[in-house]
């Protein structure tokens, strides 16, 4: 089982994304609603990989990202950070963060 954690502050996006990878049966989602509650759970749990938003209450996803990449408990751990923007700023925000391979998407659904 693939556990992963969704770090992120819409409730919707939230029970949305969780309802649709445990409907596959092969994911444990665990959720935070900012960085900083989702720094600690993935120092606790341990997910094999991390969903971040990056615009969030309390502590955003770079600073959250920054967090993990700086924490040997946590620095392996790949995360995919999510932004309804698709600004080219934001993968050379990414790499400022020690976030690296920050892509944008701009096709739409």
């Amino acid at each position: 089982m693939v556990k992963v954690l969704y770090i992120e502050d819409n409730d919707d996006d939230v029970y949305m994304l969780k309802m649709r990878l445990e409907l596959l049966g092969n994911f444990e989602v665990l959720t935070a609603a900012d960085g900083e509650k989702g720094c600690a759970v993935a120092a606790a749990e341990q997910p094999d990989i991390i969903l971040m938003d990056v615009e969030m209450p309390v502590v955003d996803g770079w600073e959250a990202a920054r967090r993990l990449k700086g924490n040997s408990q946590t620095q392996d751990i790949p995360i995919i950070a999510l932004s309804a923007h698709a600004l080219a700023g934001e993968a050379r925000e990414g790499d400022c963060h020690g976030v690296r391979g920050v892509r944008h998407q701009t096709d739409r659904i």
